[in-house]
């Protein structure tokens, strides 16, 4: 069984950064891929009136995430 843990960020007076360097919407438009200048990836739901809520955060790469692609089935 898949469990789904939802995204929760915890940070002091200031968010961290993700400044955006790729982005990514899957096909049935649903969800919005970003990878950042600091190496993350964050996976965000796109709802049918157009609202955006955060959905994972991925960690570990140690470079900028400059480049995304779906992987073929």
């Amino acid at each position: 069984m898949k469990m789904s843990v939802p995204a929760v960020a915890v940070w002091g007076r200031r968010a961290p950064s993700h400044s955006i360097t790729a982005i990514l919407i899957t096909d049935d438009q649903q969800t919005i891929v970003t990878g950042s200048q600091e190496g993350q990836i964050c996976l965000w739901d796109l709802s049918s009136d157009l609202k955006v809520s955060s959905k994972e955060i991925l960690f570990g790469h140690t470079a900028s995430v400059t480049c995304l692609a779906k992987a073929r089935e």
